[in-house]
């Protein structure tokens, strides 16, 4: 086994406290500003937009700095045909026969159903696979600690990324969702994480009537 190597912590700047609390408070009120929408435009995104989300996501943190994220961009219409059509086989079923009573009821403030038109509409889809192993050489297994976590840190800043950069997005699970590894020919020790759509939104978009939870109720101070 290798000895750890360790580099001097590049490009820290320490800040003043009160700019500190400035560049926190601004963030804060970019975010608020990120809604989900279902309402996308056909219009095109620049590639390199995308390029520049993606790798800032994937400067998360991940177990062991194993990075086991992988992102499929999807721009080709009949790809995206297929997910939809995939993905609402999915959904349907979920909606009519899986989901109990208590979770539909959570989902109607939000207006969601089994249709899910913005998987073609928008002009881009970014699918999330959690690499769950490797393959040594050996032909042995070795196991990705903390896949998950790592991964879903990572979608986290992508979404970030994506509306930092004017976009914006929607994050969808249809359940299951092995139906991505066979569209887009992903290896099966891929997990499909996520799909999130990507684009502009339509003039008239419109978003549910919905607020975020106060300081006080999501942060406790020991």
């Amino acid at each position: 086994m290798s000895e750890p190597r360790f580099v001097p912590l590049p490009d820290y700047r320490e800040l003043p406290a009160d700019e500190m609390q400035s560049r926190a408070a601004r963030f804060h009120a970019e975010m608020g500003r990120r809604r989900t929408i279902r309402e996308f435009s056909s219009r095109p995104v620049d590639p390199a937009i995308i390029d520049e989300c993606i790798a800032a996501a994937g400067t998360a943190p991940s177990g062991a700095n194993m990075q086991p994220w992988h992102f499929v961009v999807v721009t080709d219409s009949d790809v995206k045909s297929r997910m939809r059509t995939a993905a609402e086989e999915e959904e349907r079923e979920f909606y009519e026969h899986r989901a109990p009573q208590e979770w539909l009821d959570a989902l109607k403030p939000v207006g969601t159903d089994e249709h899910k038109p913005f998987i073609e509409e928008a002009p881009v889809l970014i699918a999330v696979f959690a690499r769950r192993w490797d393959e040594a050489e050996d032909g042995r297994k070795v196991k990705q600690y903390y896949a998950t976590e790592s991964v879903g840190l990572a979608t986290g800043l992508l979404i970030a990324a994506v509306h930092h950069a004017g976009l914006a997005s929607l994050t969808h699970t249809p359940s299951p969702m092995g139906f991505m590894n066979e569209i887009l020919g992903r290896p099966r020790n891929e997990a499909p994480f996520l799909l999130l759509v990507v684009g502009y939104p339509t003039d008239d978009c419109q978003v549910p009537d919905i607020s975020r939870k106060p300081i006080d109720d999501i942060r406790t101070r020991v």
